[in-house]
């Protein structure tokens, strides 16, 4: 379970990049626990994470992202935020041995050493074949939502949910939702007023 609720303690966040992870994805809940630490200095160590050290494409091939460390350098995380991609590129990426055995070993290894698992969007699906998903209640983008609960028989999967906190696993449907559930965490580690001033600061209607 998490143990960060109102503590000044730095938390490392390692937010999981690979070819063709959506951008919003990725950067709007970078951005919430950016502004954290304008906000609270030193709440949290943000940094990517690819299988190497070469840079990685966006969704649409429109930019390369270099990341700050390797899945072999990486210091240790106390949560990993996992982007989700297109639907056809998470279908792939479950039959593509490589990454799996890789990328989601790694994941599944700092899960099982007690970090805290975020994934946003599709990322949640990403995980089907980790076992990390296992009995626990899990949402996606509304246009995985079968597909999820097609590969996880053994979870519950929630509809019209913007995010799901179980503790050490946190899911959140749809792209935006991913800003929704970063603001949600700021709130519960560093109290409310924190996270309605990044509100404001995102000029941001949430859902």
């Amino acid at each position: 379970m998490m143990k960060h609720t109102q503590s000044k303690q730095t938390m490392n966040v390692a937010f999981l990049i690979y070819n063709q992870v959506e951008v919003l994805d990725l950067n709007g809940p970078l951005d919430v626990f950016v502004k954290a630490n304008v906000l609270d200095p030193d709440c949290y160590t943000c940094y990517t994470v690819g299988k190497t050290k070469d840079p990685v494409y966006a969704e649409g091939n429109t930019m390369s992202i270099i990341p700050g460390y390797d899945i072999e350098s990486s210091p240790r995380p106390d949560m990993v935020v996992i982007p989700g991609t297109n639907p056809e590129q998470v279908m792939q990426y479950l039959q593509d041995d490589d990454f799996q055995n890789t990328v989601l070993k790694w994941v599944k290894d700092q899960y099982n050493a007690g970090t805290v698992v975020f994934t946003v969007c599709t990322g949640s699906m990403l995980l089907s074949k980790t076992g990390i998903l296992n009995n626990y209640n899990i949402t996606t983008h509304s246009m995985l939502l079968d597909a999820l609960e097609e590969h996880n028989p053994q979870t519950h999967v929630q509809r019209g949910v913007r995010y799901v906190d179980q503790g050490q696993l946190i899911t959140t449907a749809g792209i935006t939702a991913g800003i929704d559930a970063a603001l949600y965490l700021i709130g519960k580690h560093h109290g409310q007023q924190v996270a309605d001033k990044i509100v404001e600061l995102f000029e941001y209607r949430q859902a």
